[in-house]
C-alpha cells in the first residue's frame, strides 16, 4: 500500500498517526505541496483530485481522508483495537458525528487562521468551543473513554493554529489535558515526528513565499481555505 501525503496538511498527519500507530504497513510518498508536486503529471496519473492524502492499495486509490481513514480502521478491523472504529452503532455514530462536522468547522477556521491569521481567530475560538463543550465535554476523549479516528483527525487540526502561534487551550484546561491523552496515546516520538514540519518549518504559507511558486498556484491554494 502506497500512502501520497505532506506531513505539512493536517489531513495528512492523521492518515500517517492511524497507520503508524496500528503498524498498518504503507510506503510513504511525498508530495510537496509547497512545490507544487500536486499539480505534476506524475501525480495526476494517481489522482486527479490533486489533493492529498491519496492511499493506493493495489489497484485501489481512494483520496479524502476521512475515507482512507475508515477504509483502513474497516480492512483492519479483526486485529485492531475496537475503540479506533466501534462496532457498536452508536459509538460508531458518535465518531462519524465528528468526522462530519470537522471539515467545515475545525478544519475550515483552523485552517484559515493557519494560513491567513487575519480576522479569524474569533470564529475558530468559537469552533474550538463546539469541540470543547459538546464534543470532548466530561469524557476522556471525544467518542468515549477511548482514543478513536475522531480524536486523531481533531489533534491534527488543532495543531494547524497551535503552530501558527494561536493558543487555542488558553482558558479550556479539559481541551488542554485532552491533548496530552491523544499525545499519551500516540506515542510522544510519532507525536512529534507527524507534527514536526508544521512545527518546525512554519508550514505551508511560508514554504510558498520561500519557493517563490508562480502566481496561480497561490491564489489556488488560498482559494481552498477563502
Amino acid at each position: 500500500m502506497e500512502l501520497y501525503l505532506d506531513l505539512r496538511s493536517q489531513p495528512c498527519r492523521s492518515v500517517f498517526m492511524f497507520a503508524k500507530l496500528n503498524a498498518i504497513p504503507f510506503d510513504f510518498k511525498l508530495v510537496d505541496l509547497a512545490k507544487g508536486e500536486q499539480y505534476g503529471e506524475e501525480f495526476g496519473k494517481i489522482s486527479p483530485v490533486r489533493k492529498v492524502p491519496v492511499m493506493k492499495d493495489g489497484d485501489f486509490v481512494l483520496t479524502e481522508s476521512v475515507a482512507i481513514l475508515q477504509y483502513l480502521a474497516e480492512k483492519h478491523a479483526s486485529r485492531l483495537p475496537d475503540h479506533w472504529y466501534p462496532a457498536d452503532l452508536r459509538q460508531r455514530a458518535r465518531v462519524n458525528e465528528y468526522l462530519s462536522w470537522q471539515q467545515m468547522n475545525l478544519r475550515a477556521h483552523g485552517s484559515k487562521v493557519f494560513l491567513l491569521k487575519v480576522g479569524l481567530v474569533e470564529e475558530l475560538s468559537q469552533t474550538v468551543d463546539v469541540l470543547d463543550k459538546y464534543f470532548l465535554g466530561e469524557k476522556l476523549f471525544l467518542c468515549g473513554a477511548s482514543i478513536s479516528l475522531a480524536d486523531l483527525v481533531a489533534v491534527a487540526e488543532i495543531m494547524q493554529p497551535v503552530s501558527s502561534g494561536v493558543d487555542v487551550f488558553s482558558g479550556r484546561p479539559k481541551l488542554s489535558a485532552w491533548c496530552e491523552r491523544v499525545k499519551k496515546e500516540v506515542g510522544v516520538a510519532l507525536f512529534d515526528e507527524a507534527n514536526a514540519a508544521i512545527m518546525t518549518s512554519g508550514g505551508v504559507p511560508q514554504s510558498l513565499r520561500e519557493a517563490g511558486l508562480p502566481q496561480i498556484f497561490k491564489d489556488k491554494f488560498k482559494k481552498t481555505f477563502l
